[in-house]
């Protein structure tokens, strides 16, 4: 099934089992009512923005509204080397395999990340809505979160609101190993 279909099948059914008309909806999100309608009939296919503005009025995550529910569950294990791969070689230098990938509208996105040594976010500040926590297996990474600098080592955590600036950079000599956890769901 097409994904601008997925979309408009489950914005309508979540929208009706919530006695909301398009209208009602379109107020909350602040989505016009006519680009609520078009991605409804599977018209078109709504920016991220759009449908982020949307999977709040239901208290959902944009995944929601993607996912195939034929291809994902309400449980999911995984054996390490299972897991779905997503590399950011070229961006990050940090290679992530995904414990959340599969999992039935996820709240949170988590990961087991390898940053290589120098592998960086970049000089700029990222910032996203949500939460965000990191938790240091082994190496070391530096984080500044606005101009608070922190070194995490094995077994350190931090913890933090991702709407700060914030960036980070593995500052040792090998490779860390990070289980990184956002929420709600976002983009690393």
């Amino acid at each position: 099934m097409q994904i601008k279909k997925i979309v408009g099948k489950k914005l309508k059914e979540i929208r009706l089992k919530q006695n909301m008309t398009i209208q009602m909806l379109a107020e909350k999100s602040q989505v016009s009512s006519n680009m609520i309608s078009r991605i409804e009939r599977g018209l078109t296919t709504p920016s991220v923005e759009i449908l982020m503005r949307l999977a709040t009025v239901f208290d959902k995550s944009i995944n929601y509204f993607v996912e195939d529910v034929s291809t994902s569950h309400e449980v999911v294990f995984t054996r390490p080397g299972d897991r779905d791969k997503t590399v950011y070689d070229d961006e990050y230098n940090m290679h992530t395999e995904s414990f959340t990938s599969r999992l039935r509208d996820p709240q949170f996105m988590s990961f087991y990340c390898t940053v290589k040594k120098g592998g960086q976010s970049g000089v700029k500040n990222m910032y996203h809505p949500g939460d965000e926590l990191i938790y240091i297996l082994e190496g070391q990474l530096r984080m500044t979160i606005v101009d608070e600098e922190f070194i995490l080592t094995r077994g350190d955590s931090l913890c933090f609101k991702s709407h700060l600036p914030h960036r980070w950079e593995n500052c040792g000599d090998a490779d860390a190993k990070v289980i990184w956890t956002l929420s709600p769901f976002t983009i690393i």
